[in-house]
Order: structure tokens, then sequence, then C-alpha cells
């Protein structure tokens, strides 16, 4: 056979007006206007032709190749026909429908890298095993239904709230990804809008937000000056959280090319803030002094860097400060935590500064108005919140002494820098360090 193949040729192949072989069991039949490759052999006795495709789409070059393919499917015993049908029927067979945790997982691997740190995949994680693992996890994830959800849910919606919705919001991203994978049914039965919420009751009528342990803003400048006597980068780092009013992870995760000190800005991407917009942060003059008087290691991006080499600070590094000075859960002085102090910067704002109010939640990089107010207010207010920055830096100074009493601020009035004295006086005893000393543990 293989002696007599490949007697066609393209002008043969365009012409021809009855059927022709090339040899190899490839044949071309005309059909009209049509020309159709066919692959004939017999099988069990019985004659079977296997379509190859039509000329021109597929060249007689094209034509012998997959001739040469039947024909090795032959030689190993299988049949051709029966080949391509089971080919194609694995191709067109559905996806193999993942359970509950197999689709999590698959949904985390997407995205832990376009979240903002390592530790909300661990809390992902944590969670969805704590909570919905038991009912939902080895269950087909066509299968999960509104009664799972519920059973999951019901338990802890009156008595860890905002743990409940923290997984509800997480379920239903899970589920939203299997519809998208054509796993399931778009029908959401984790959605809360419209469906979730005629079923449970509102978070806010459940349980208020537990707001985090706060110093109280009138203690906050005597704070500040028994902070000053500490020489660890971890004080440094928890000052300047207290003078920026920023999170603890935008702190920490602060790198030198995000400050610009000629500007006395300190820009966090958006990647790095909890609404994912970027913030420009004012640096007051007390916030200046802190930053100048840490030395930069080479070949580190992180401001505060930790004793890991290319990571920052823990979050237990100012929680660790606190808790040297007496404060924290079950503290001598107090429960107050890092976080708090962005509570006690909101009520000095409040209650004693006279700038508005969407000055003072823009400060905290807080969302303002509805939908409308924020496609019509496109600037961040940067110049206000300067001024506002500059003046709870000074009211922390002066009430911070033994002799001063706090000034009442108010929108306008002069900037006299009396932190950034006093900063600089209690950082002097700072001086250089080397990398290894301002490593903190």
């Amino acid at each position: 056979m293989a002696r007599n193949i490949h007697r066609l040729t393209d002008r043969q192949v365009k012409n021809a007006t009855q059927p022709i072989g090339d040899g190899g069991n490839l044949w071309l039949y005309p059909e009209g206007h049509a020309r159709l490759w066919v692959f004939r052999y017999s099988n069990a006795g019985k004659q079977r032709e296997m379509g190859l495709g039509g000329y021109p789409a597929v060249t007689l070059a094209e034509a012998r190749q997959r001739a040469a393919e039947a024909r090795e499917l032959r030689r190993q015993g299988i049949d051709p026909i029966e080949h391509r049908a089971q080919a194609l029927a694995h191709e067109n067979a559905p996806e193999v429908v993942p359970t509950f945790t197999q689709a999590a997982a698959a949904f985390i691997r997407l995205n832990r890298h376009g979240w903002n740190n390592r530790k909300h995949a661990r809390q992902w994680t944590a969670t969805l095993k704590t909570y919905a693992r038991p009912i939902l996890g080895n269950r087909p994830v066509d299968k999960v239904t509104t009664e799972h959800i519920l059973t999951v849910l019901k338990p802890i919606w009156t008595t860890k709230t905002e743990t409940a919705k923290r997984v509800q919001g997480r379920i239903e991203n899970i589920l939203d990804f299997a519809a998208a994978r054509q796993w399931r049914d778009p029908a959401n039965p984790a959605r809360w809008r419209g469906h979730l919420d005629k079923l449970l009751p509102k978070p806010t009528k459940v349980k208020t937000v537990r707001q985090q342990p706060a110093l109280p803003y009138q203690d906050v400048g005597a704070f500040l000056v028994e902070l000053r006597r500490l020489t660890s980068v971890s004080a440094r780092a928890l000052e300047l959280l207290i003078l920026t009013a920023c999170r603890t992870g935008e702190v920490l995760g602060a790198q030198w090319t995000e400050i610009d000190l000629p500007a006395r800005v300190w820009t966090i991407p958006a990647a790095r803030m909890k609404g994912n917009r970027e913030h420009r942060v004012p640096l007051s003059d007390a916030a200046m002094a802190v930053i100048e008087t840490l030395p930069r290691i080479v070949n580190h991006p992180y401001v505060f860097p930790g004793a890991k080499h290319g990571r920052p600070l823990s979050n237990m590094a100012l929680l660790q400060v606190m808790r040297g000075l007496g404060y924290g859960v079950g503290g001598t002085r107090g429960d107050a935590v890092p976080h708090g102090f962005r509570s006690s910067f909101r009520d000095w704002a409040g209650e004693v500064s006279s700038f508005p109010n969407h000055v003072c939640e823009m400060a905290l990089a807080h969302v303002i108005g509805n939908k409308a107010e924020k496609a019509y207010r496109r600037g961040d207010l940067f110049d206000k919140r300067r001024a506002m920055m500059q003046q709870w830096a000074d009211w922390c100074a002066a009430s911070g002494g033994t002799d001063a009493e706090p000034e009442t601020c108010a929108v306008g009035a002069p900037e006299r820098s009396r932190s950034a004295v006093s900063t600089a006086s209690s950082l002097r005893c700072i001086g250089t360090v080397s990398a290894n000393d301002r490593m903190d543990p």
C-alpha cells in the first residue's frame, strides 16, 4: 500500500469530475462544486468511509496527513471512526462539578495575588473551614441551596454577627465564581440583597458595630510623651500611626518610594488601601520629624523593616509597644489598641476642631456620601486635610505637656508647629542606628 500512494497532483484534484484515489485509502469525491476527502477502509468485513474535510479548505497535503494518522490507528487495531467519536464525546463531556471546598480553594488561588496582604487569604480559609465546611464542604457546589446557607449562618447570626456577615459574603463570592465557571446555576442562594435579607434580620438591627478599644483623645498627648522615650522602630511606627490617623497595615507596609519628603506627602497606593483607592496623606511637622529620624537600610524598601529580610514589621510589633506601656486587652492602664487611635483622632476632630465632617472622614480614608455625591466630588480636600493634621499634631504636643493647656483648633488658624519641636527633642536620643539595632522582633 505504502508503495502506491501520493498519486494525485493539485491539478487533478481541482479538475476531478469523478472519484479518484491518491492511494493509501485516501479518496477524493467530487459532488457538484464541492470536493470531499474520504478515508476508505474495511473493518470486520464491512466497508467504512470516514470524511476528512472538503477541498480546498483541506489541502491535498493536509488530507494525506490525516489519512496517514488514520492508517496508523488501523495498524494499532483501532477503528478511526470510533476513535473520533470517543474523542468528540470526551471534548463535549461536561466538566466534573467540584465540591464547595474545591470551588473555594480554586477561588482563593485565583484571587489571592490581588488581595492586599497574605493574611487575607488565610482569613478566608480559616472562616470557611470553621463555619462553612461542616455543612457545605463535601457537597457538590451545584447542590448548595438556600437551606444549606441558612444552616451555616443562623447559629452565628445573632452571636457573631460581624463574622457571620463576612462568611455570607465569602460564600456568595464563591458561588458566583462557580456560576461563572458553569459549575452551577447562576441563581445564588447566598446572595444578600433581594434574597437572604428577606430571611435574616439586618446585621445593624442585630448588633452594633464593635469599636476598637481607644485611648480618650484627651490622653493621646501624654501617651506620645511616653512613647517618644522609647527608641525602637516599633515605637516610631506607632507614633506615625497616631500622627497620620492611618490604619496599622498602611503604616507597617509603608515604603520609601511612597513618601515625597520635599512635598511632605505620603501616597498610599490603591492596592494597599481598604477601599482600593489611592490615599494621599499630608505629613505634619511632627510626622516629618519621625520619618527623618529613620535611617534607610540599603536594598530594603520598607520604612519600618522587620527582622525577616525584605519584610516589614509584623502587626504584633505595635501591640507589644502598647502592652509594654500598660495598654491592651487586660492592660493595667486600659484596653486601648493601635487601631483605636483612629477613633481618638475622630473624636478630637468632632469635639475640638472646627473642620467639617466630610474633611474628618476623608482624613480617615472613609467613603463619603452616596454614588451621586462621590461622582461630583473629584478632589481629596488635601489642603484642608494638611491643615487639619498639623493642628492635630500641635494639639497633641500642647496637651502632652505638664503645664500646657490644649488649644481649641479652628479652621484657618495660623500653623505653629509646637509638635515638631516636641518630637525632634524627644527623638534626638535615637540618632543613627545600624540595621541590626533597628530590627524589632
